[in-house]
């Protein structure tokens, strides 16, 4: 399946569920994620701030904005500059995302996980963006673990294609699983 027709299936699976399926599985997806070793251990978590159509993040940066050091992406023409989230208002920003605003960008490298939104995830931890490539270019700079979050439906059986410049995730937690990344053989990509 091609990546446009993936956005599009997932999109309708999207739109079926109700309020209260969405934040139900957003409490099992946060909660699992609270028990993996990557974020007990890690002291800077990268997340996204989510749109409607995603796995709500709203509840979780407020429970954990005080206990650990969150942090935010702004898009910066085509990278993503990482910001503290303190709990200030932040206005709308690219893509009408609230955005973290001011200087204090701090550089990948000091992150320790990164929660990456995607539209679809298979078993080898690939995924299929809203395909603009910021996860992407951000991605290839870290060696932090990289754990990828969404509903049950959003993890598809066929294998994503990729290109050379896709970053995977190395977990994937819905509120049904927690996947572990099968690393894909190359001659099969």
């Amino acid at each position: 399946m091609k990546k446009e027709q993936i956005r599009l299936l997932i999109k309708a699976h999207k739109a079926l569920l109700s309020l209260e399926e969405r934040k139900n599985s957003a409490i099992k997806v946060w909660e699992a994620v609270e028990r993996t070793g990557a974020f007990i251990m890690a002291e800077r978590v990268l997340l996204y701030n989510s749109l409607p159509d995603e796995l709500d993040t709203h509840s979780f940066i407020e429970k954990w904005q005080n206990k650990k050091r969150l942090y935010l992406p702004r898009v910066n023409g085509v990278t993503l500059d990482i910001l503290p989230c303190d709990g200030r208002e932040m206005p709308s920003g690219a893509f009408c995302i609230s955005e973290p605003v001011g200087t204090d960008v701090e550089r990948i490298e000091n992150i320790d996980l990164v929660i990456v939104p995607a539209v679809a995830y298979d078993r080898t931890g690939s995924r299929v963006g809203r395909g603009k490539g910021y996860y992407d270019r951000l991605l290839a700079s870290t060696r932090a673990t990289k754990i990828g979050v969404g509903y049950d439906f959003q993890v598809i059986d066929d294998i994503i294609e990729t290109d050379s410049h896709d970053v995977p995730v190395d977990i994937v937690i819905t509120e049904n699983r927690t996947i572990r990344a099968v690393i894909k053989n190359k001659t099969n990509t």
